[in-house]
């Protein structure tokens, strides 16, 4: 028999979504590798903005890559 969860517990599982990982400013996002790589660039970007930087990003891969499965 499973023991009942505290209430914090309970209501921050109701508020959890599937994009955290991408969204969440701080806190702890369970991700995999490659979502883990995807956020990286994102975060770089925002970081930009904030010290006043206006640059792009650019990502580059080969073919065969083992990100391109």
């Amino acid at each position: 028999m499973n023991a009942p969860l505290p209430e914090h517990i309970l209501q921050a599982l109701e508020t959890v979504t599937l994009d955290d990982k991408y969204r969440l400013e701080h806190g702890r996002a369970f991700m995999s590798g490659v979502q883990a790589l995807v956020k990286l660039p994102m975060l770089q970007q925002l970081r930009d903005v904030q010290a006043g930087h206006h640059t792009a990003g650019f990502i580059s891969g080969y073919r065969g890559s083992p990100l391109g499965t």
